[in-house]
């Protein structure tokens, strides 16, 4: 490829723009010091990107943007990449990672959902942060507040955390805030022991308490969007 091909940093920055308004020069320093990407260096010592450079970033930020894969995954992708071999996509079980926003499950008119079992995920608290787009300050408040905690046993983060730093993410952009999910929580906790107790006895009898579990909260979850769109709009 001829240098005049090659691009600084600040000149890839606008390339990714349009397709990722959130990108930054030092998120792009971040994936490199990640060994995620690595630009050739003029005898200046600044970066100079090629097209395969570019295309590779898009590649990492589309699988965090749209598929949340940690950059453990991502990392394990590009070296099949690098080796001549077809990367899992994230609709692949092996490299699988869960929506962060998931859209909802239909509901049959004959029964509960059907049982979903996605693959579990871990993130480090950096990744957490890199994966949801989330500020630090931001995750700050939320683990003082409870809502955002490691897995139980565990230094490691899982799907709710994530699901709750993309979505409190976006509700920023509306105006919410940390304290709105505060009263969301405690709506949560309300509701969580409203199942408890109404199922308690269909447990006892359950061959799957978990699944069981699962499949009401769901449908409480269906009933609870229902009902705040009836409001909304009325």
């Amino acid at each position: 490829m001829p240098a005049a091909a090659k691009r600084s940093i600040g000149q890839v920055l606008p390339l990714l723009k349009s397709e990722f308004p959130d990108i930054s020069i030092s998120k792009i320093r971040f994936l490199e010091s990640e060994g995620l990407v690595a630009p050739e260096r003029a005898p200046s010592g600044y970066r100079r990107y090629s097209e395969a450079d570019v295309d590779r970033l898009r590649y990492i930020l589309r699988m965090q943007r749209d598929h949340y894969l940690p950059l453990k995954v991502i990392r394990e992708n590009l070296a099949m990449m690098d080796r001549g071999i077809e990367a899992p996509t994230a609709d692949t079980p092996a490299a699988q990672a869960p929506a962060a926003n998931p859209k909802p499950v239909s509901v049959p008119e004959t029964g509960p959902p059907a049982p979903e079992s996605p693959r579990p995920i871990k993130l480090t608290r950096r990744e957490l942060i890199q994966v949801s787009g989330l500020s630090e300050a931001t995750l700050i408040e939320l683990e003082r507040q409870q809502m955002v905690v490691p897995r139980r046993g565990s230094l490691y983060y899982g799907r709710e955390a994530l699901t709750l730093c993309v979505v409190a993410r976006k509700l920023q952009g509306y105006g919410m805030d940390t304290r709105h999910l505060r009263a969301i929580k405690q709506a949560a906790e309300r509701e969580a022991g409203l199942v408890e107790q109404a199922v308690r006895p269909h447990l006892v009898r359950s061959a799957n308490p978990a699944q069981t579990l699962r499949d009401v909260s769901q449908l409480v979850v269906h009933a609870h969007a229902a009902l705040m769109y009836t409001l909304l709009e009325g």
